[in-house]
């Protein structure tokens, strides 16, 4: 049997795997009025066990990156999802501030493997062009895991309570699982695809190899790299935005301006959608200008710009009294930052070569979680002891700066005269 346009199948299952990840990640954002004042949670304590999650996160970054290049993409990705359902259902047991934190902490475990293997999926299936795309999916993917969660977390918590919107939310991902198994394999030995879609993959990989180094470098000497740190710094500035959106929009909805935990399932999926929406107008863009014959770097560049220079209007949130103009500009810094960060990720496929690209992205989302788990902390201690205003001002410099950042590092794609026979292997 053979399956025309088989890439595209395999798009919808990174795709919907996102959307698992993101609806069990956010289960517990959602719930958290409500499970913070019957667990008697402090800003503060609740601070402190999303840092348990983004620490753990950050860690395995690393680690999960290094594995989805040893153990391959169907392997790891299978692992990593079954690892992170499994931890998203355990959290109906906590009946503690500790306990609620070792779940997250398996949780996030488990949970940053998806973009390291979507990663690597985006390198052996999609020829240049089409990687911004898949990249801006497997965001939207994320986003649309965000926009269902509100909704659909606070639907089960009002008919099932909290611990049973845990467990529901959790067993998505077996489901998700069989099909991933049966359908992804590397495109050389996979039995559907079709000789057109290999031949396409082969070309395009034959044009990578001619111009991107002739031996796979070390781990180590990923580090030495300007365009490794250039990222792991744009990422460090930037991703903590979306990671208070993630984590504590719900919380300001109900206790900075008024909404109910109903009014928050039924509005607190709009500035995901926008971000979904971003992540896709994002990669298309780049994805255009590529399409025309500009260097990827520039195209990339170009995708990145225009939305860093939008984020100052998040300061206007902290001063207006409207509610729904504050939701309005909510909903514009993240589609800017999703259209960011669509393009910052591509990166990753368009510098390096394909037998690193799992543990370079690795690499540049250590400082995605670094800089989230940090950013966090800080947030609970501005919350607890002053309010919201002071982390949207500090947000809407953090893009600008992480772009100055990334083009003062980030010259050009990496080339064979950056290695060293002596300092690489096979």
């Amino acid at each position: 049997m053979k399956l025309p346009r088989l890439r595209w199948w395999i798009a919808a299952l990174l795709f919907t795997a996102s959307i698992i990840n993101y609806v069990d990640r956010q289960a517990l954002s959602i719930v958290a009025p409500v499970l913070t004042k019957e667990l008697h949670l402090s800003p503060i304590q609740y601070a402190n066990i999303l840092q348990v999650f983004l620490y753990a996160y950050t860690v395995m970054y690393i680690v999960s990156g290094i594995l989805v290049d040893r153990w391959g993409t169907r392997v790891a990705l299978g692992v990593f999802m079954a690892w992170w359902s499994l931890s998203n259902m355990l959290h109906a047991f906590a009946r503690s501030a500790l306990q609620l934190g070792f779940f997250r902490l398996l949780l996030g475990i488990g949970e940053p493997g998806n973009f390291m293997a979507a990663a690597k999926a985006a390198s052996e299936w999609y020829p240049p062009k089409e990687r911004a795309f898949i990249n801006g999916l497997v965001n939207a993917g994320a986003s649309v895991g965000a926009i269902i969660a509100a909704p659909f977390v606070v639907w089960l918590y009002l008919n099932f309570g909290w611990r049973a919107a845990f467990v529901i939310t959790g067993a998505t991902g077996f489901f998700w699982l069989a099909a991933w198994l049966v359908l992804y394999r590397l495109p050389e030995s996979h039995p559907w695809i079709t000789a057109p879609e290999l031949e396409l993959l082969r070309q395009s990989r034959a044009a990578e190899a001619a111009a991107g180094p002739k031996q796979r470098p070390r781990y180590k000497d990923l580090f030495k790299l300007p365009q490794t740190w250039g990222l792991f710094l744009a990422r460090f500035l930037s991703d903590p935005v979306w990671w208070f959106y993630l984590f504590w929009l719900p919380k300001y909805m109900v206790e900075q301006r008024g909404f109910s935990i109903v009014e928050v399932g039924l509005l607190a999926w709009m500035p995901y959608l926008s971000a979904d929406i971003g992540a896709i107008f994002g990669g298309l863009m780049s994805g255009w200008f590529v399409q025309r014959g500009w260097p990827v770097l520039r195209a990339r560049s170009a995708g990145m710009l225009p939305f860093a220079l939008m984020m100052p209007v998040s300061i206007w949130v902290a001063f207006t009294p409207s509610s729904t103009l504050a939701l309005a500009l909510i909903c514009l810094v993240t589609f800017a930052h999703m259209a960011w960060k669509t393009n910052l990720m591509t990166l990753t496929n368009d510098l390096y070569p394909r037998s690193v690209v799992g543990s370079v992205a690795g690499i540049a989302a250590f400082g995605n979680g670094l800089g989230g788990a940090l950013f966090t902390g800080l947030t609970g201690w501005v919350v607890q002891h002053f309010a919201y205003d002071a982390i949207f001002v500090l947000m809407g410099f953090m893009h600008p700066a992480a772009f100055l950042l990334f083009r003062l590092f980030v010259k050009g794609p990496v080339h064979a005269s950056s290695f060293h026979p002596q300092e690489t292997s096979s």
